[in-house]
């Protein structure tokens, strides 16, 4: 199935699949509420989509903290304090953690949605996705040019597109910018893949579109294979015991998660290991 320039046959499969399309040259006020979000390759590189004037302390390892010419954060800062914010989060990097895991858990979704539905995936480049940081999904994403990638969408496409066109510069930011463990980091990039494989064939089996079902698990389980992902956790089907706690019992009123390492909350002397 070609792609087609809504990218309406995510639509169905609920809010963490769908991704807004609105094309740069297209007129109106949703065109220019779009090209005024932040890309997430700005989000990744810094206020300065990677310009760095040389007296940034992060400048060298394109994480600066210095506000852009807006007069704002750069964009995973904000983020992060929004999700902050909201939650009531204690330190910024239990926020960190779960905007970390929001994000991957929607290109995850994203990225395998359209493979499985489509056999196409189109370009994900962080050029071309722009992030409201201020939103939730799925109105948090918008892709501005619908573009297939050549290859039709095997696992390696999915790999190249999401592993290293998203994750690994996401996780090497964060790491800069608020401490957070890179083990951690790719524990919540295996939780949000199993969590989108899980409701894709969800949707799959109410829909009674088998072809779906199968073709979301084989993708799944070849993308676990890779040596990113493989570590994170153990699968048994559809389930996912992760190796690592995303810090969600730390947020007022949380828990632990159904795929978390631990069986209980920690106590507070064994938070300092929980990361």
């Amino acid at each position: 199935m070609d792609l087609d320039p809504d990218l309406a046959a995510l639509r169905p499969l609920g809010g963490f699949f769908v991704l807004r399309t609105v094309p740069a040259a297209t007129a109106g006020t949703a065109a220019a509420r779009t090209d005024a979000l932040p890309t997430l390759a700005r989000a990744y590189a810094g206020a300065h989509d990677g310009a760095h004037d040389g007296n940034c302390a992060g400048a060298r390892a394109g994480a600066c903290e210095k506000a852009g010419p807006d007069g704002r954060r750069d964009p995973l800062t904000h983020r992060v304090g929004t999700v902050r914010e909201r939650l009531r989060a204690p330190e910024p990097r239990v926020a960190a953690s779960i905007a970390h895991q929001a994000l991957a858990a929607r290109l995850w979704s994203v990225a395998l949605g359209c493979a499985a539905r489509y056999g196409r995936l189109p370009d994900l480049d962080p050029r071309l996705l722009r992030w409201d940081t201020d939103a939730t999904a799925p109105d948090d994403l918008w892709l501005t040019e619908v573009r297939a990638l050549p290859g039709g969408a095997e696992p390696a496409t999915l790999v190249d597109a999401v592993v290293h066109g998203h994750l690994e510069p996401l996780a090497a930011a964060l790491r800069a910018r608020h401490g957070v463990a890179a083990g951690l980091l790719w524990g919540n990039a295996g939780s949000a893949l199993a969590g989108a494989a899980r409701e894709l064939d969800r949707r799959a089996r109410a829909d009674g579109d088998a072809h779906l079902a199968r073709r979301a698990r084989a993708l799944t389980a070849a993308l676990f294979a890779h040596p990113r992902l493989r570590p994170t956790g153990t699968r048994t089907g559809l389930s996912f015991h992760r190796r690592s706690c995303c810090l969600y019992y730390r947020v007022p009123g949380g828990g632990i998660c159904g795929d978390c390492c631990f069986t209980q909350p920690p106590r507070p002397s064994a938070r300092a290991a929980s990361g």
